[in-house]
């Protein structure tokens, strides 16, 4: 769960904090027959940020939920679409940081009782809202009818997805889950900057929410007698609880991204 405008309130007092990410872009190249096509980010050349970071600890659900329903663009239509869109969102945080050994991707699990009394609260709103704007859509159909307007039966028959799908337990996780293990194979198997790379997926199988989960993770690293205390690491996600999780792990995580705007927030 957030903490209601932090970062904003974080960035006002200590504006030193947050500074922009240096992004390297695909690059556009044209064949011999004048097609064409993409390069993509080599991640194996140094960080253009200035520096290296060994860990990147990516909270899932910070990627799944503006991919399955973003803001400013069409939603996608069908769940392979969301998969495709989610994989190319974490191949750009994965890009933009180039953690050179460990990639854990964490996704909400079972809640806290305390969570899921909120949650439920705020799903059965949801669905009431869905409800709401399918009534509505409906009405539009039947005005259009009414006018003389001819609605094709692909419109008609539309159905709206539902976010509610996004909690442990439903098809939809579990197809989210199989589809991260399928796409990181292929990434481990085909990209260079990947090759070294030890890539950890928790599902929504796992309980614990996807912050408490790199929390406990970082934290038992620290315990180990292997563990290098110079590791840097890096938090993605979307919520300030980041940065309450960077505070409590004794500032292990080196870094905190905050959206894919994208700044980097230091805490040190």
């Amino acid at each position: 769960m957030g903490v209601p405008a932090l970062f904003r309130w974080l960035s006002k007092k200590y504006p030193k904090t947050v500074t922009h990410v240096a992004e390297d872009k695909p690059s556009t190249m044209t064949d011999d027959d004048g097609n064409e096509y993409m390069v993509p980010v080599d991640i194996t050349t140094p960080n253009p940020n200035g520096f290296e970071m060994d860990n990147l600890y990516l909270d899932m659900n910070g990627i799944v939920h503006p991919c399955t329903h973003p803001e400013g663009k069409p939603a996608p239509t069908t769940e392979q679409e969301m998969m495709l869109e989610i994989f190319i969102y974490t191949e750009r945080v994965v890009n933009m940081v180039r953690p050179r050994k460990l990639l854990f991707m964490a996704i909400d699990g079972v809640a806290p009782r305390a969570k899921m009394n909120q949650q439920r609260s705020r799903r059965f709103r949801s669905a009431q809202e869905a409800k709401e704007k399918e009534e509505q859509r409906l009405e539009g159909i039947a005005l259009f009818e009414a006018m003389g307007k001819t609605v094709t039966d692909e419109t008609k028959n539309a159905k709206t997805w539902d976010s509610n799908a996004i909690t442990p337990g439903t098809p939809f996780m579990m197809l989210l889950a199989e589809s991260l293990r399928y796409w990181v194979v292929k990434k481990l198997n085909s990209d260079p900057g990947w090759k070294n790379l030890e890539v950890i997926i928790s599902d929504a199988s796992v309980p614990g929410e996807g912050e408490h989960k790199i929390m406990d993770f970082i934290r038992r690293q620290r315990i180990s007698p292997h563990h290098d205390p110079n590791t840097k690491h890096v938090i993605y996600g979307l919520m300030s609880s980041h940065r309450i999780t960077k505070l409590v792990v004794e500032y292990a995580a080196k870094r905190v991204i905050t959206r894919l705007s994208v700044r980097w927030t230091s805490l040190l």
